[in-house]
């Protein structure tokens, strides 16, 4: 009977503390200021209990996983606080390329010792900067961002100032790993990140049969870019630079696709010789270029046309200058205008009157980026294709992956 009543108490203390640890979330999102316009959250604590069971499901990877905690470390000895749900935002009238997210530290000192040993160098003011990832230490406090040019303004919003907004994650977040959403005014549009097997969906409609037809029929293509967009949607995309080209230019909708081809790219120099006589050199190597086609309906060609030319974007030689991969041709026709490539040329597939952007990996890509080091060759080496569809109001990403012999969340 005594001992009854041991393991009782014992046994709801357990469960209470499980339930802490591993479901109870802080839900107050202190670190995001008023002025964002985009907001990602992310659940660290689904996002770990996720990464548990898939370990613990695959035997094959414990090993490796002891060997790769020894060699990088862990985030919890790196003297940050890591946070129930992580913030990361975007705010209102920046580059689309630049985004935020505050931490809270344990230990800063440590902190420190950590970016130092990721090779990130002092810029002064306590801020540290490795390629574009910068860190300032504020105190307790740490704002990232892959620019440093908000952080005097995030500092003021959030770190010296009482009383700002705090949101609660249930505005953003509804029981996944992770969100996207959109803020603009009193209106908040989210958009839900899930992590599969092999695959990262992002999408605002929990019924995937929308875009399951339009998946069907791409998969089995061959060609590396097929997009077929409306007005709205390059209104949407054109939006992230600023430029309200579907509105200016008369475009109703476009039809692209593009394959990458490696050619023989001659280098012609000029040298001199011992008897100062001017002497041709020429080396060749190869360099990867698309071959495309696009075909753009307009309510009125001649607007778009002359839109064109008031943006410089058509030379003396009628090449079509805002795509940076030469030499193309631009034509005017009675239903709008056409630019394709010159060399290797494609031809398009009928028009399916549906809004999607469907790019299949191919080896020339990851291979002519010189930039990236060998964890992100791989990473992009590991994906078969990236697929974004919309159809009225619902949105869609699909980020596929091979098919592995371990789940994505431990193979990235």
């Amino acid at each position: 009977m005594n001992k009854k009543k041991i393991i009782v108490p014992l046994f709801l203390l357990l469960a209470v503390s499980v339930y802490f640890i591993a479901f109870h979330k802080d839900k107050s999102l202190q670190y995001i200021p008023d002025n964002a316009d985009t907001v990602i959250l992310i659940d660290t604590k689904k996002l770990t209990g996720q990464y548990l069971f898939s370990l613990a499901t695959h035997p094959s990877k414990w090993s490796g996983s002891k060997a790769k905690s020894k060699t990088s470390g862990s985030l919890k000895d790196s003297g940050i606080r890591i946070p129930d749900f992580l913030q990361i935002f975007h705010i209102k009238d920046t580059k689309f390329s630049e985004w935020y997210s505050v931490l809270e530290l344990k230990d800063s000192q440590k902190f420190i010792t950590c970016l130092k040993k990721q090779d990130f160098v002092a810029k002064g003011n306590n801020v540290f900067q490795k390629d574009q990832f910068f860190f300032m230490i504020n105190g307790n406090h740490c704002i990232a961002g892959t620019s440093d040019l908000a952080f005097g303004t995030i500092q003021k919003k959030l770190l010296h100032q009482s009383g700002h907004p705090v949101w609660e994650a249930d505005r953003f977040i509804q029981n996944t790993v992770g969100s996207i959403s959109f803020i603009s005014g009193q209106k908040i549009r989210n958009f839900s990140i899930e992590l599969n097997e092999d695959e990262i969906e992002i999408n605002n409609n929990s019924n995937p049969e929308i875009f399951n037809t339009i998946a069907s029929k791409f998969e089995k293509g061959n060609h590396f870019l097929e997009l077929e967009l409306d007005r709205e949607n390059i209104r949407n995309f054109t939006r992230f630079f600023k430029k309200s080209i579907a509105d200016s230019s008369q475009i109703t909708s476009l039809k692209a696709a593009a394959d990458l081809k490696q050619i023989n790219d001659t280098i012609v120099t000029y040298e001199y010789d011992d008897n100062f006589n001017e002497v041709e050199r020429k080396t060749v190597q190869k360099i990867t270029q698309p071959s495309y086609m696009i075909d753009i309906l307009s309510n009125d060609p001649e607007k778009t046309w002359q839109y064109f030319q008031s943006e410089k974007w058509i030379n003396n030689e009628n090449q079509f200058t805002a795509i940076p991969f030469q030499p193309n041709k631009i034509t005017q026709n009675n239903k709008g205008v056409t630019i394709k490539s010159t060399r290797n040329p494609i031809s398009l597939s009928s028009r399916l009157k549906q809004n999607y952007i469907m790019i299949r990996n191919n080896a020339l890509l990851y291979s002519s980026l010189k930039t990236l080091n060998n964890t992100e060759k791989k990473i992009i080496s590991d994906i078969d294709y990236v697929l974004y569809g919309n159809k009225a109001q619902n949105y869609w990403i699909k980020i596929k992956a091979n098919k592995g012999e371990l789940p994505l969340i431990l193979r990235w």
